[in-house]
Order: structure tokens, then C-alpha cells, then sequence
């Protein structure tokens, strides 16, 4: 009775935590806006996270920021829109963060100038972009910047609107507003977006304008897309002219006008409205203001998929006031409400407070996308949910989609619920989208990992899974028409599995036949072991089926090769089954690009991407001890020959944390119970590459993925994407409160942190736990408390059974 009693005291104390009031903090102070803005080369971009910074909300549609030239084109990194080298082009209202390859969106903008004649050309950006003076400044919900002009610029943004405020001093005012205007990408990247047409109208005598731009191309080969706009003003202008230019922009597949003729603009007096022709001319606006004074004027756009009605109706809605501030006081309050208050760790004496700005920065960052477009969906009428700018689930299913299921539970079941619909109106779920059009697909059709993970830990509400099985069904059977993408002509890469062929034929994809052969092989196994997990709750029969094919993985296992001492990994094979043993060496990928072996690591790394049925991998690699010593090598430093390009930039080790088919191999020493390993690689990764600064990322965010590995890291846990198992790692926080599965709370407990980091013992709700793993069930269901003792000793401290593999299969 005794021990029932203390064991009662016990609990009540854990869960009785004090809660600081979240209306009494602003978490907003602890935010970074900047970590990621630069690479390993100070001052440049190149290597960095490719962040998006400006004035946003949670998932918001608008993400209001600057446009930025690119000095040089071998290393721009224009995708964010901001870079910290770049002249200023413009003020935009849609920007994607994180994301590589060539940029999307940087549309509907707005450029202050204090001089429009010669030689300034309004069609030519590179003629008046302007050098920012001092540094920029950020924070939740604001920016501002300097230009060389003398104008500041200060800015914050609703979900659907921004608001503008230009400080002009006395002289010249103008503000342009080119419909044309968007981020553009590398003259050789066949992937750049171009403006195809538009529309501006001059209202209440130039103090408000309205329109459309469309839009086509971007990282994703997307569709024209068309997104209307309503602006106005503080303070009516003294002029306000429309006009037109031809678009000498050279377009595959359109017409233009690229015969190497400048364009300059032709002013249209006559009338208060301008219209894109049959050749896509370029069409837009100035504003111009009284010069004898300084001035204070401010501009409030709102945007939309739908009409012009609806863009003007989010300004009156979201941003009522012409008071720059209130609008960024209610971005801070939603941001507090939604995101920041649902994690509380000390802010006494005892807190680290760089490492509280790196967790709320990183829980900033994994909020900017994808984007929440309710309401706001062109293509067809639907009571579902609608989502855009998944970039991309192949970086977000292995760790950011777990993280959302526990902490917004509300908006990841609206997202899953936007896949399925995309699904049941387009034929295919997305592995990439943005700008309501699906790619691109980088390896396998990764949506079925994140269908998978929800299902699996228990994620009902409003979803229909039936549908949601059907539409993981059609990547698993249907082949995607080829899309002729000149990233890769060989088959579909807007959706699908392109090499389904020959995944259905040899149960692996060949050489011969299909690009990426391993690591599409790999994912590919993966996601048909995500099909068996959801097919044995929805579809029984059909979960064997998946399961097996879920082994093809082994199939391109080849015995015989070695590298660095080691003997067996993953190969490229034949369709006719004989392994390619003419020079291959995992250390190499060649390029880990769209035509290499593999995608974003070489094969040594994906040899140790079997998540779902590591029993198999390690009996392969020969037992535990030949596995942790494979492991070891994986940290050596100066053991990469493969460039790595910008996601790896001055790592030499082969595991590579700046790209995300790594992410869990730290952890791995879990499934030999040698957790202290894990906590030891993961701890050294996090230390060295990421940082509360610039640079604080080893490659691009890719829409939050790297900040969230970061934040599974300082939890001192790690999800296994398809199954309800967490690994167990090491807190970063003496005491931690998370609000998890919409009203619980979850504490994580570290004593002993101030001694070292290795753990000694955990319990679970009070129970000495004895294993380095647990379920979902067990606390991120109805909450509870994780409490370990940590210390300075590496222990073995495990007797449980290691992490099961649910997909293990014998061939």
C-alpha cells in the first residue's frame, strides 16, 4: 500500500508541473528569422538553408518578403527570395523556404523607386535593383531593410495579405508594380518559371489597383498557374499610369519575343487598364507621389487563387488597419497561440537560451510550409481541406510529418485529407506540389510514408481512409505517363513511381531501364511496406502482397562488393539480373543526381536506409559487431570522395547530415542496444552543424526537414516514419512541457544534464523502462512523462529487446 502511495505522490508531482501562463511570454523574442540565411562562405547564400525570410503566418499563403539579384549563377540561391548578397529587385507576396534547385514564385510584387527616367528601364530589374545599406531585421511577423536609394522598407504579412511601409525622404516617389515580375532561375536550368500573362486596373484614381498574373514552370515544371491580386495605398498618388512592354523572356514551349532586342516599357495614357496579348506582353503600373516632402506611405495587397474579390475581401478581413504594427502584433499573437506556447521549457537561471532559440526557431521554420489554401483552390469544388507547396514529402516524411502528427494534429489531419482529395480529382498523390500542380518525384511515391505514419499512429477524425488507401494503391499498381522532363526524360517526374515497370517485373529497378536505380529501389521498398501497414487495417488480403515486394531492397544487395574493408551493399543490377561489377563503388554516386545510381548520397549511405527492416540489413552486413563498426566508418572524418554540392558543403565524413536519407542513421546503434553510441553521434552532429547564427544549417532547410530533425534531437527522442516506434536519444532541456496530440501534455524530464548528456536510466510514467525504444501509445496518445537520468558515462544501460523491424522479410 505503501509503495502504491508513493508511486501515486510520484506521478502527481511529475504531471503537476507549474505551467508558465503562455499569455505572460512572447516566445516570439526567442525566434531567429536568419539561422540558415548563409552557407559555410560568409556573406553567400550557396550551402545555407535557402530560408525564406519576411512577414508570414502558420502555414500562411502569403509569405511577404524581398527579391534578390544573383551575382553569380553557379552559386545563387534565390529560392527564399531574400539572400544576403543580393541587390533588391522587389517586394513579393508568395515565396517558398528551404527548397533547392530552381526557384518558385517571388510574384505580385511592388519595387519603391526614386527615379524612373533614363537610364532606369522599368521592364529591366538589373537597372534600378537597389544595394541594401546596414543589415536587415527580422523578427516574427516583421522585416526591414535600407535601400541605397534612401527609401526603408518595412513589411508584415496576414495569411492572405501583406501590409507595406515605405519611408521616403523628400525627392522623387515612385512605386512599380510589374505584373511580370517573378524570382528567376539559372539561364541553364531547365526547370526556370516564366510569366505567361496578366492584368492590372488602376481603381479609385490610382489609389488602389487590381489583376492577375500567370505564372508557369518553377522547380516543379508546373502548369501556368494565375493568382489575383488587389492593392491600395495610404495616400493617394499624384500620378498613376498603366503599361505595357513586349517579353523578350526566351520560354520553351511559348512564344516570345527573344531576339535580342531590349523591351522597354510604353506608357498608356488613355485609359486605367493594361492586358497581356496573344504574345504575353508584360504589363503593369507606376505610382507616383508629391516630391517636396518626406513621406510615410504604406500599401496593403491581398492575394488569391480565386478572384479580385476575394484578394480585396482578405485585406478588409485579415489586415483592417493601416497601423503597420497591429498587424505585426497579431502575426506574434497567432504565432504564440498556434506554435511557440505548446512547447514551455525553463527561461529561469537554468536555462540554456541558445539552445531555447534554436527550439523555437526550428518550430518557426517547420511552420512556414506547406500552405494552407482553404478555400483558395482553382481546379475544382471540394468540402475537403486544400493544401499546396509540399517541397517536397520526400524531405518531410522522415521526420517532419511525425512531428506534426503529435503537434498539430488539427492541421496534419487537414493536410492528409488535401493529399487524398488531390488524389481523387487528379488521378496520383503528390510527392512534390506548388502552384496547384503535382512534382516533382525524387525518388518513390513518398506520400504513401506519410499516408502510412498517420494511419498507423492512430489518425482518424474526418479522414476517409478508404479513399486513402486507394489513392496508395494507384502508386503501387498504376504507371504514370511519361512527362518528358528534361530533369529526366526517362519517365514520369511529375507524380507516380516513374520505374514502376520494372519494380512490377524484377521487383527492383535496373540500370538499363530507369535512372536512380538504387535509391529508387530503396524508397520504393519502403513505401510498399507503407502500403502493408495501412492495407492491414483496410484492405487485409492485399498486406502479404505488399509486405514481400516491401524485400526488394535485398534483391540489389550484392555480396560481393567491398569498399574500405567492408564486403556487401546495395548495386546496381541489370533487368536481366546480373549485378553491374565494371568499376562500381558505393563510395561514388556520380553526381546523386537525377541520373546517378542514387539520389542526394551515395551508396554507402543508402546501404543503411532500411528502416523499416533493419533485422535483415544487419544479418547482411554480417551481425552487430560488423554493423556498428560499418556504422563507425560512417563518422570518420575525411572518408567522402563524392562532391556533394551545396547540401554537404565542408562535410567529409560520409554521413551527411545536410542531406535527409541520413537523418536517422545516428540512431542506429539503438538496434544493437548500444544506445549511448546514438547519443553520442547525434549530439556531435547537432553540435557542429547547427547553430544559432546564419550558418546555422548544413544544407537547405527543404520546408523545414533540417529544423526538424533538430527539434526530434533536443526532445532526446526520434520517429521511425511508418511504424508507432520512437527511438530513445537524450533531452537537451532539464524540463520540457509539449502539448501532443491536441490537449495532452507530454514532460520530458533530463536529471543530471548539467553532469552529461549519456543516459544512465529512463522511466516512462514511472515505470523503469528497459528498452531504448517505446510506441506511440505509450505517450503521445493521452500524454505522460519520459524522465531520465542522464550523466557523464557512456552505459549500456539497455536489457530490453532492440527497436522490432516490422517489415522484416525473408527472401
Amino acid at each position: 500500500m505503501q509503495q502504491l502511495l508513493t508511486l501515486f505522490l510520484r506521478t502527481l508531482w511529475l504531471f503537476g508541473f507549474a505551467i508558465v501562463a503562455t499569455a505572460q511570454v512572447d516566445y516570439s523574442q526567442y525566434v531567429n528569422p536568419f539561422i540558415g540565411a548563409e552557407g559555410p562562405f560568409s556573406g553567400q547564400g550557396y550551402g545555407g538553408g535557402d530560408i525564406f525570410v519576411g512577414g508570414t503566418r502558420p502555414f500562411g499563403v502569403a509569405k511577404v518578403g524581398i527579391d534578390t539579384t544573383a551575382a553569380n549563377w553557379s552559386i545563387a540561391v534565390l529560392n527564399g527570395g531574400w539572400t544576403p548578397d543580393g541587390n533588391v529587385t522587389a517586394i513579393t507576396m508568395m515565396h517558398e523556404s528551404g527548397t533547392g534547385g530552381a526557384p518558385k514564385y517571388g510574384i505580385i510584387p511592388q519595387m519603391p523607386l526614386t527615379s524612373i527616367s533614363s537610364p532606369v528601364n522599368i521592364l529591366d530589374n538589373l537597372t534600378y535593383s537597389q544595394p541594401r545599406i546596414g543589415q536587415d531585421t527580422a523578427s516574427v511577423g516583421y522585416f526591414k531593410t535600407q535601400l541605397q536609394n534612401g527609401v526603408q522598407i518595412e513589411l508584415s504579412a496576414s495569411r492572405h495579405a501583406g501590409i507595406i511601409r515605405y519611408s521616403f525622404h523628400e525627392g522623387e516617389k515612385h512605386v512599380l508594380v510589374d505584373v511580370s515580375h517573378y524570382l528567376p532561375g539559372a539561364p541553364y536550368d531547365p526547370n526556370g518559371q516564366f510569366y505567361v500573362g496578366g492584368e492590372i486596373q488602376l481603381e479609385e484614381n490610382g489609389q488602389s489597383y487590381s489583376g492577375y498574373g500567370t505564372y508557369i514552370g518553377g522547380w516543379n515544371n508546373g502548369a501556368p498557374f494565375t493568382v489575383y491580386f488587389y492593392g491600395e495605398f495610404s495616400t493617394a498618388p499624384e500620378a498613376a499610369r498603366v503599361f505595357r512592354g513586349p517579353n523578350t523572356d526566351p520560354m520553351r514551349s511559348y512564344q516570345g519575343l527573344a531576339n535580342g532586342r531590349p523591351s522597354f516599357a510604353v506608357y498608356n495614357n488613355s485609359t486605367d487598364k493594361e492586358t497581356s496579348g496573344p504574345m504575353n506582353d508584360r504589363v503593369g503600373a507606376v505610382f507616383s507621389w508629391n516630391i517636396d516632402t518626406e513621406s510615410i506611405i504604406s500599401s496593403r495587397v491581398g492575394i488569391s487563387f480565386i478572384s479580385v474579390e476575394k484578394a480585396r475581401a482578405y485585406i478588409g478581413s485579415e489586415i483592417p488597419s493601416w497601423t503597420l504594427n497591429d498587424t505585426v502584433e497579431s502575426a506574434v499573437k497567432e504565432w504564440n497561440e498556434d506554435v511557440f506556447s505548446k512547447i514551455q521549457v525553463p527561461l529561469d537561471e537554468r536555462a540554456n537560451f541558445t539552445h531555447v532559440r534554436l527550439l523555437y526557431s526550428s518550430l518557426y521554420f517547420i511552420h512556414l510550409m506547406p500552405s494552407d489554401r482553404t478555400g483558395e483552390n482553382p481546379l475544382w469544388e471540394s468540402d475537403e481541406p486544400s493544401w499546396d507547396d509540399f517541397y517536397t514529402l520526400w524531405d518531410i516524411f522522415r521526420c517532419t510529418v511525425s512531428f506534426y502528427h503529435i503537434f498539430q494534429p488539427t492541421y496534419y489531419e487537414s493536410m492528409i485529407r488535401g493529399l487524398i482529395d488531390i488524389w481523387r480529382h487528379q488521378g496520383f498523390l503528390p510527392d512534390g506540389r506548388s502552384g496547384n500542380w503535382n512534382g516533382l518525384v525524387q525518388g518513390g511515391s513518398n506520400a504513401d510514408n506519410v499516408l502510412a505514419d498517420a494511419y498507423v499512429k492512430g489518425l482518424r477524425g474526418s479522414i476517409n481512409w478508404t479513399d486513402g488507401y486507394a489513392a496508395m494503391k494507384t502508386n503501387a499498381e498504376r504507371v504514370p505517363h511519361n512527362t518528358y522532363d528534361p530533369t529526366d526524360f526517362t519517365a514520369s517526374t511529375k507524380e507516380g513511381r516513374g520505374a514502376l515497370p520494372d519494380w512490377l517485373e524484377l521487383g527492383y529497378v535496373s540500370q538499363d531501364r530507369s535512372t536512380r536505380c538504387i535509391s529508387r529501389t530503396v524508397e520504393y521498398s519502403l513505401n510498399d511496406f507503407a502500403l502493408s501497414q495501412v492495407a492491414a487495417g483496410e484492405m487485409p488480403e492485399d498486406r502479404d502482397t505488399y509486405l514481400r515486394r516491401s524485400a526488394g531492397w535485398q534483391k540489389i544487395w550484392n555480396p560481393e562488393i567491398e569498399s574500405l574493408g567492408f564486403t556487401g551493399f546495395l548495386a546496381p543490377k541489370f533487368s536481366n539480373g546480373e549485378f553491374n561489377n565494371s568499376g562500381y563503388d558505393p563510395l561514388y554516386c556520380y553526381e546523386c543526381e537525377w541520373h546517378a545510381y542514387t539520389y542526394e548520397g551515395v551508396p554507402w549511405e543508402y546501404s543503411f536506409v532500411i528502416p523499416h527492416d533493419m533485422e535483415t540489413l544487419i544479418g547482411l552486413m554480417t551481425g552487430p559487431e560488423a554493423f556498428e563498426a560499418r556504422l563507425d566508418l560512417m563518422f570518420k572524418p575525411n572518408t567522402s570522395v563524392q562532391q556533394l554540392g551545396p547540401n554537404g558543403a565542408g562535410i567529409t565524413t560520409l554521413m551527411n547530415i545536410g542531406n535527409e536519407p541520413d537523418f536517422a542513421t545516428p540512431y542506429l546503434y539503438n538496434y544493437i542496444n548500444k544506445q549511448y553510441k546514438s547519443v553520442q553521434r547525434s549530439r556531435d552532429l547537432a553540435y557542429q552543424y547547427f547553430h544559432d547564427a546564419s550558418n546555422g544549417l548544413p544544407g537547405n532547410s527543404d520546408a523545414g526537414a533540417m529544423n526538424t530533425w533538430l527539434l526530434w534531437q533536443m526532445l532526446g527522442i526520434y520517429p521511425l516514419v511508418t511504424t508507432p516506434v520512437y527511438l530513445l536519444a537524450s533531452p537537451w532541456f532539464p524540463d520540457l512541457n509539449m502539448t501532443v496530440n491536441g490537449d495532452k501534455n507530454l514532460r520530458i524530464i533530463a536529471h543530471g544534464l548539467d553532469d552529461g548528456y549519456f543516459v544512465q536510466r529512463v522511466r516512462i510514467n514511472g515505470v523503469l523502462w528497459e528498452r531504448n525504444w517505446f510506441e506511440q501509445a505509450d505517450v503521445m496518445e493521452s500524454g505522460g512523462v519520459i524522465e531520465f537520468e542522464l550523466g557523464p558515462e557512456m552505459k549500456e544501460w539497455e536489457r530490453g529487446r532492440v527497436p522490432p523491424s516490422l517489415g522484416h522479410v525473408e527472401l
